[in-house]
């Protein structure tokens, strides 16, 4: 299971820490959107509302309109003084991503205080792709809290969309975050990204070293959950040694069938 961002995510009342951020709203919003959509020229005005709320609400709504018109006024409402503003702004800044956007977001991840837009610009930042975003991403795997470090392990697996360099640059750490995190649900992730990222590579020394790592997860974690993802990940691989690996624990019963 890899755990993702929720456009609609920004009530005060749920734990920035919790592991439960397991949402694949994003798909359930593409595959049931709702029956009246907001109006792109209202939403686009509401933008620059002098109102909180009304930012938000139109924030909120580039979370379902795909709008370029949208993105200088997002990158502006990053900076907004209310947290829930710029939660909705990261959002529809991930919605519609932009080369634009991606110094601003890192310029915002690196002072804003509050984890929940942390959250969303890390996710934003993998959307968007760019090789600028990389570092960022890498850092706020290491040090951030809980929380955004499981989304920055997700947005990292995009790197796999960007340059050979980059994959190379990002699996160390990947490989360390799903050894090392205290937290089940980022080493969850790490799996995944681990995984897309070296459908991207040849044969070599990293692509071993990464199998090394999920052989060791799938036979070595303590939570059931994350040597799934680890089983996942060799399977969609179809690499020889993970294969073998994985039959050779389900003979022995130590893996679900």
């Amino acid at each position: 299971m890899v755990y993702e961002a929720d456009p609609n995510f920004l009530e005060d009342d749920i734990d920035l820490d919790s592991s439960e951020d397991d949402l694949d709203t994003l798909a359930v919003l593409d595959a049931n959107p709702e029956p009246l959509q907001p109006d792109p020229e209202a939403m686009l005005r509401l933008l620059t509302s002098a109102v909180p709320s009304q930012r938000m609400l139109a924030a909120r709504a580039f979370c379902e309109i795909q709008d370029a018109r949208a993105i200088p006024h997002l990158i502006d409402l990053l900076a907004d003084p209310c947290p829930l503003v710029r939660v909705a702004a990261t959002y529809g800044l991930g919605r519609n991503p932009s080369p634009d956007a991606v110094e601003p977001l890192i310029s915002q991840l690196d002072r804003d205080w509050n984890g929940y837009v942390r959250k969303g610009i890390v996710w934003a930042l993998g959307n968007c792709r760019d090789i600028r975003a990389l570092k960022p991403l890498l850092r706020s795997l290491k040090v951030d809290i809980s929380a955004v470090r499981l989304w920055a392990a997700s947005a990292l697996g995009q790197a796999a969309d960007l340059s050979y360099e980059a994959v190379i640059a990002t699996i160390p750490p990947i490989i360390e975050a799903l050894i090392n995190d205290p937290l089940a649900a980022v080493r969850s992730n790490c799996a995944w990204s681990l995984g897309r990222l070296c459908r991207e590579l040849p044969s070599n020394v990293v692509y071993a070293t990464a199998i090394d790592a999920l052989i060791q997860v799938l036979e070595e974690d303590a939570d059931l959950g994350v040597r799934d993802d680890a089983k996942a990940a060799l399977l969609k691989l179809g690499d020889p040694r993970g294969i073998q690996s994985i039959e050779n624990l389900e003979s022995d019963s130590e893996l679900p069938l």
